[in-house]
């Protein structure tokens, strides 16, 4: 039991750290029917919704079979690198960053592997990390900070892109650029699963069928046209029919961290001095405070945490985003890449080198979008 106990804590470090803050600021608020109100309930149902969806559309196998066609396409092992790597980076503005390194970056071992270029494994899977944490930041749907941020600042889809436009362009042209480093060995094409695959989505067109709809649901609610509570009880009805073990493969201690969160941001509110403080340093140093926080804490919880504190929302977003950049920990999605790495063949003679190739590509983009924020700010 103390073994299984370590291992949830050493799984859901983040999870533990919010459940020991909430209980802790208990103490100067004590649980009261307030505590509900604290609850953001359109953000986790948007949330539940998405991961479930989504689960449907992994289950089909879609984006192996859309990356598999990519690589049948393709004569190098750059050009298939530069197609994972925009895969990661478009895909995740729709499936959320980790999702989207949960699908390529086995992928991309598996290809690596049968090519024997293994050794450019860790500065392709490094890329690939990079463009699912930048990619997902221009949309409400691409991660949870931005999901939940979007529902605080009550401003349109079409405004809410255009703050991260210059940003994810920036990114897109780095990431292109990088991928240049990478050898143009000669592929001739590769398939790097079986392409029978393809005949297996026409046998489930059907669950297709639904979870492209359910997609276009979450869509519609991201966008207030119907509401969070309806389309999560249309999600689970369908999914409950169509394919109810999807349920079992949401992230439900995802939500128990936005609940945590929640729950120690509304007592933090009104404990006066500690309020005051926050209001105090983070009132005016929104970008810096929380791409600093996301170094420490990573970026959901950032957002989570200064949100209630912050005047201007537009740099809390651009903070937690930019800030996923930087450290292992500054975004839960690079932890994920890095445990897939970490575990297969290849990471044998080069976790080391992973490292140090995570830490420096990443400052080298901090440092880029930075400095354009910088530069944009002061016009």
């Amino acid at each position: 039991m103390i073994n299984a106990l370590k291992a949830f804590v050493k799984k859901e470090k983040v999870l533990v750290i919010a459940a020991i803050a909430a209980a802790v600021s208990a103490f100067f608020v004590p649980p009261s029917a307030e505590y509900i109100g604290y609850l953001n309930f359109r953000v986790l149902f948007i949330l539940f919704s998405l991961m479930t969806v989504v689960a449907g559309f992994k289950s089909c196998e879609v984006f192996t079979v859309c990356a598999n066609f990519l690589c049948r396409k393709m004569k190098s092992l750059r050009s298939i690198s530069l197609s994972l790597i925009l895969c990661c980076f478009l895909s995740s503005m729709f499936i959320t960053n980790d999702v989207a390194l949960i699908t390529f970056v086995p992928f991309t071992i598996l290809i690596l592997s049968n090519l024997k270029c293994e050794k450019e494994a860790a500065f392709i899977i490094v890329l690939e990390t990079i463009a699912a944490n930048l990619g997902s930041m221009l949309t409400p749907l691409g991660n949870p900070q931005n999901l939940f941020l979007y529902t605080q600042m009550n401003i349109s889809v079409k405004d809410f892109t255009l703050i991260l436009l210059p940003y994810t362009f920036l990114s897109l042209v780095l990431l292109v650029i990088f991928t240049f480093a990478i050898k143009a060995v000669k592929t001739d094409g590769f398939t790097a699963e079986k392409s029978d695959s393809a005949s297996e989505i026409k046998n489930i067109k059907l669950k297709l069928f639904i979870y492209s709809v359910l997609f276009v649901l979450c869509i519609l609610c991201v966008l207030r046209i119907i509401p969070a509570g309806l389309l999560t009880a249309i999600i689970v009805l369908c999914v409950f029919f169509a394919d109810r073990k999807l349920l079992l493969q949401v992230d439900y201690m995802l939500l128990l961290t936005f609940c945590a969160f929640f729950i120690f941001s509304g007592n933090i509110g009104k404990i006066e001095f500690i309020d005051n403080f926050l209001h105090f340093v983070v009132d005016g140093n929104e970008f810096i405070t929380s791409l600093i926080s996301s170094q420490i804490i990573s970026n959901v919880p950032s957002a989570l945490l200064l949100e209630p504190f912050c005047m201007d929302k537009k740099a809390l977003l651009l903070g937690v985003n930019i800030g996923g950049l930087g450290t292992l920990v500054a975004s839960l999605a690079s932890l994920i890449s890095y445990k897939l790495y970490n575990k297969s063949e290849i990471a044998r003679t080069s976790r080391k080198n992973y490292m140090l190739i995570f830490t420096v590509m990443n400052l080298i983009f901090l440092a880029a979008l930075t400095v354009l924020f910088a530069f944009l700010n002061r016009i």
